[in-house]
């Protein structure tokens, strides 16, 4: 036997209380002898033994009860095979860790693996007795409790399990057994289980850490720990990218996105239709012929902008299990036309190549909407910088510190700005200007120019592994001799700041010849060679003009058009402190969350700190303000959604002493076989209080009876004197 309040069974030494009370009313008290006792002495006589053996009973009753009301408050338990005439019930604390991460939503309207989940949970609480604690944890993105260590009530648990959602976001399995074990120390019960109930998603389960097994092994000290597998097939298409390839955003332009489809299923799949709208309605589509097993494929899709301002755009596809993944969003602002200046430090050269590059697609011509000037380097203090969205510096020797505070406000507010090295550009000048801000404006600290060439003295090229960055898309396309053509004979030598992000590098070296960070809600790219020929070829290539094109369109944009995944934070930031303290986020649901405003890093900014679902949010500076959408997606690695075999399953979970149960005829078996103990509380109780009525029942009659007696006694003497008379 086993009590849950074992420092309770102290109380027991409270029987002394009665034991003490009955020895004090034995001793002796003063007797004064009266005549009249020599008629009652003969009587007394004759009852106080019978007196005596009813408050040795009273004693018993009372000590008896006082021992099995502490017994019931200890919370005895008791094993079957153990003191098997004490009556008892199979009584358990029971925690449920249900998975509801984003795969649990495969199976279509049928029956989902989520759906199967709960019907396991049902079997679970069958075998659950009515005031049995009990809590429940959804798992996946933040986790939600639904129920914490509540008495379990039938009714009440079925409408807190109609709650019970999956959620667009993966599961951490290593904080799943922290978390079970939270739930189960909150709980007071002499037996504890724990379920997880999980479709064992492969990419998870196959790489789980040993961390995370030693966790769940954890467990098994505290509680009988059930894994109940609900597995799925692996068939699913997901729309995993959309991204911007080419094109401006402006209006009356065209743009050309790119999608890509993977399958992750283990059969192939055809005519697999992608469909593109704007701002819902449908404008282009494509048909893949065939995806392989595990492979990817891409379509191009054209989008014409007739109207400037903030654009919905969404590639979908149809027809598969889980509808989560079948939609890729993005939001592209559009512009009514997009203004490009150079700022020229050489004698010409580097700003004809960049003009050239940027207005290469339209054969040079110049259109209204489109705009690309260059200017002296002189030049740049008389023009209007609020009237242009991207400026390029191009082998500029020095700027002004009053510039420096102007070009870093300008890309605060969302431009952006690019700057080149070259043979005029006085690094220690550039240097001490720009550590006079708060910031870097550029990525980089300048060094010396460094050679690049080889001992034949050609140039080293490009590496062509690029990262996964937008304005590397058009470059992916070129065939790999036209890129390694891109030769660099001079660069200059640079230090990254923390917060820069290498986009192009030399092959073999790996040194940095273009880098990027963002300031406020801009961004800045820093070239470490020139824009001319005098260090590299570069313009003289199809690279150049491409790669040029790309970060005017990729700076021309906005920070909503960068689309966020389910569990990131949503961002509205302000250049100057706004009048509204909060900001508004209306969700996909249609839900308005408040945020406050708040100042960081030298600007003020408002972050919604979970995007909670999939779909297009709008955030607003205020409830009355108009909305900017915000595109959240959920993460495409979570796609492959292939459950891990059972042999694998059972590989992994040896010698971990889990029970599993593939069904629920298997989980029924294995929740009854682990009822090994008994709660004998109630009874012990019930006995308890059953023993005070009767020892209360038993003591009041003997209190009315002595009271007759002593009513009697007390008319005694008046009748005395008339016998004596006769």
């Amino acid at each position: 036997m086993n009590f849950l309040n074992p420092l309770l069974l102290l109380g027991a030494l409270g029987v002394a209380l009665p034991i003490l009370a009955h020895l004090i009313n034995q001793q002796q008290v003063k007797k004064t002898d009266w005549a009249a006792m020599q008629f009652l002495n003969r009587n007394v006589n004759v009852r106080s033994r019978q007196i005596k053996l009813r408050d040795l009973l009273l004693l018993i009753l009372r000590c008896l009860a006082l021992l099995l009301l502490v017994l019931a408050f200890a919370r005895p338990a008791l094993r079957d095979d153990a003191a098997s005439w004490i009556p008892g019930e199979s009584r358990s604390g029971i925690v449920i860790g249900l998975d509801a991460s984003f795969s649990m939503k495969h199976g279509g309207e049928d029956s989902t693996r989520f759906d199967r989940a709960l019907d396991q949970v049902e079997v679970i609480s069958e075998h659950i007795q009515a005031g049995d604690p009990v809590s429940l944890i959804l798992l996946g993105g933040k986790d939600e409790v639904l129920i914490h260590n509540m008495a379990f009530d039938r009714d009440r648990f079925t409408d807190l399990l109609l709650k019970a959602k999956p959620v667009p976001a993966g599961l951490d399995l290593d904080r799943v057994p922290k978390r079970l074990k939270e739930l189960a120390d909150d709980m007071e019960a002499s037996k504890k289980e724990i379920y997880f109930i999980t479709d064992v998603q492969e990419r998870d389960w196959r790489g789980a850490s040993a961390r995370f097994q030693e966790a769940l092994a954890d467990l098994r000290n505290d509680a009988e720990v059930f894994l109940v597998p609900v597995p799925g097939a692996p068939a699913n298409l997901a729309v995993t990218e959309l991204d911007l390839v080419s094109g401006e955003l402006r209006k009356g332009a065209t743009a050309r996105y790119q999608a890509t489809v993977k399958n992750c299923g283990t059969a192939p799949v055809a005519n697999v239709e992608v469909q593109c709208r704007v701002e819902g309605v449908q404008i282009d589509s494509k048909t893949i012929p065939v995806i392989a097993a595990g492979a990817s494929e891409t379509v191009s899709l054209f989008v014409p902008f007739h109207n400037a301002g903030a654009t919905r755009i969404t590639a979908e596809i149809s027809g598969d299990l889980l509808p989560t993944d079948n939609v890729r969003r993005v939001v592209a602002v559009v512009r009514d036309r997009v203004s490009v200046l150079c700022v020229d430090g050489s004698n010409g050269d580097a700003g004809r190549l960049i003009v050239s590059a940027l207005l290469a697609r339209s054969d040079g011509a110049q259109d209204e909407d489109y705009i690309v000037r260059s200017v002296p380097w002189l030049s740049l203090p008389a023009e209007p910088l609020e009237e242009v969205d991207v400026i390029v510096l191009a082998d500029v020797p020095e700027i002004t510190i009053q510039q420096v505070e102007q070009l870093s406000r300008y890309v605060r507010e969302g431009n952006g700005l690019v700057w080149f090295a070259g043979k005029n550009v006085k690094t220690s000048v550039w240097n001490e200007r720009m550590a006079s801000g708060s910031t870097s404006l550029p990525p980089a600290k300048l060094g010396p120019p460094v050679e690049t060439s080889t001992k034949l003295g050609a140039g080293q090229p490009l590496d062509p592994s690029m990262p996964d960055h937008s304005v590397c898309m058009p470059l992916l396309s070129l065939p790999e001799d036209l890129f390694s053509e891109t030769r660099f004979l001079t660069r200059m030598d640079v230090q990254p700041t923390p917060s820069s992000f290498p986009v192009l590098s030399l092959a073999g070296s790996g040194e940095p010849i273009l880098l990027e960070h963002s300031l406020g809600r801009g961004h800045v790219f820093q070239f470490t060679t020139s824009a001319d020929t005098s260090w590299n070829n570069m313009a003289l290539t199809p690279v150049f003009p491409m790669l040029m094109q790309q970060i005017v369109t990729y700076l021309a944009g906005r920070e909503f058009e960068q689309p966020r995944v389910v569990g990131d934070s949503l961002s509205l930031t302000y250049v100057e402190q706004p009048d509204a303290s909060d900001a508004v986020f209306d969700t996909p649901s249609e839900e308005s969350i408040t945020v406050s405003v708040r100042e960081h890093r030298g600007q003020f900014v408002a972050m919604l700190e979970n995007a909670a679902e999939a779909g297009f949010y709008e955030a607003k500076v205020s409830v009355q303000a108009p909305g900017m959408p915000v595109a959240v997606n959920v993460d495409p690695s979570e796609s492959d959604i292939a459950s891990l075999a059972s042999t694998d399953l059972n590989t992994n979970l040896e010698g971990l002493d889990i029970t599993l149960a593939h069904s629920e005829a298997e989980l029924a078996a294995a929740i009854e076989a682990s009822r090994t103990g008994r709660s004998s509380w109630r009874q012990f109780m019930i006995a308890g209080l059953v023993l005070l009525l009767i020892e209360s029942l038993l003591a009041d009659r003997l209190r009315s009876r002595k009271q007759k007696r002593s009513k009697q006694v007390a008319d005694t003497p008046e009748t005395l004197p008339e016998t004596q008379d006769a």
